[in-house]
């Protein structure tokens, strides 16, 4: 990779990582759906704004069905998971639980698909990821409840659903930014009567502008300018590098909510990190291969 691939790559970490941060802003003010609502719906209109501006195509009619199940799996459920775990711990522990999607993903690919089968290597990774989680519970859990963790957990294998579920857009030939574009907005789309129905945002009190403008934050930054950045860095370095960020986003995640919050991950949190991380890398591979 390039000195400015990366660039691209920390700074996708960063966005993605300050999601987390942006979240705990947001629920200051603002309630759980409302942030999750404006998150996807503004990042559609401004990856919409894109779509115009480039003349990139939109997706077809016959993908949508398609991408409702993409962006339910790979935006609705993640998003508002991480929100209401987000009101009983920090944003730097729940950026560590969302490392575990790439072991999840193994074991979703495992089951629903034939070429990528679980390995010796594989294998050991999930079990290091999942020993991870363990010691991050002992001596009192994660500062938090159990039904936190237990979100962050169901929201990272979500992640992992919408992963496998996602090769279907590439086998299909729609491009990136469509596939984008097209499931938040069939999140917005199907998260809008839940919405409306359970925040009444007519009734709501005026938060103040911080709440907001995380919300613009959560949009802007690390939906749609993280999406534009995601999809660089795969046409110019590839998905096997671009899948770096995976270990990248704590830090930033921790970094952001110790700079902006004063917020502290406990040495067991970091050695949990630690498992997860060296899972991560053994189900990569690559520190393994010879040159």
């Amino acid at each position: 990779m390039r000195g400015s691939d990366w660039i691209l790559l920390w700074t996708l970490s960063l966005l993605w990582g300050g999601s987390f941060l942006f979240n705990e802003l947001a629920l200051a003010g603002l309630p759980p759906l409302t942030v999750v609502w404006g998150r996807v719906g503004l990042a559609a209109l401004i990856l919409w704004g894109v779509v115009r501006a480039t003349g990139a195509a939109l997706p077809p009619r016959e993908m949508w069905p398609a991408l409702l199940v993409m962006g339910c799996l790979n935006n609705a459920v993640p998003f508002t998971l991480f929100v209401l775990a987000q009101g009983q711990i920090t944003g730097a522990l729940a950026s560590v639980l969302n490392a575990m999607t790439p072991i999840f993903t193994v074991l979703v690919a495992h089951v629903a698909t034939s070429d990528e089968k679980l390995t010796p290597a594989r294998g050991l990774g999930v079990l290091l990821g999942f020993a991870g989680v363990l010691v991050m519970l002992a001596h009192g859990g994660m500062g938090g409840t159990f039904w936190a963790l237990g979100a962050c957990l169901g929201a990272a294998f979500s992640y992992a659903l919408a992963s496998v579920w996602g090769r279907r857009f590439r086998a299909a030939g729609l491009a990136p930014l469509a596939t984008a574009f097209g499931q938040l907005t069939a999140s917005s789309a199907l998260m809008l009567p839940i919405w409306l129905a359970v925040d009444r945002p007519w009734a709501l009190d005026w938060p103040g502008w911080e709440p907001v403008m995380a919300v613009v934050g959560l949009a802007s930054l690390s939906s749609a300018l993280a999406y534009l950045i995601f999809f660089r860095i795969l046409a110019e370095a590839g998905a096997t590098a671009v899948s770096l960020v995976t270990f990248l986003i704590p830090f930033s995640a921790a970094a952001l909510g110790w700079l902006v919050l004063g917020e502290r991950l406990e040495p067991r949190h970091w050695l949990g990190l630690g498992l997860i991380l060296a899972g991560l890398a053994m189900i990569d591979g690559r520190i393994f291969r010879r040159r």
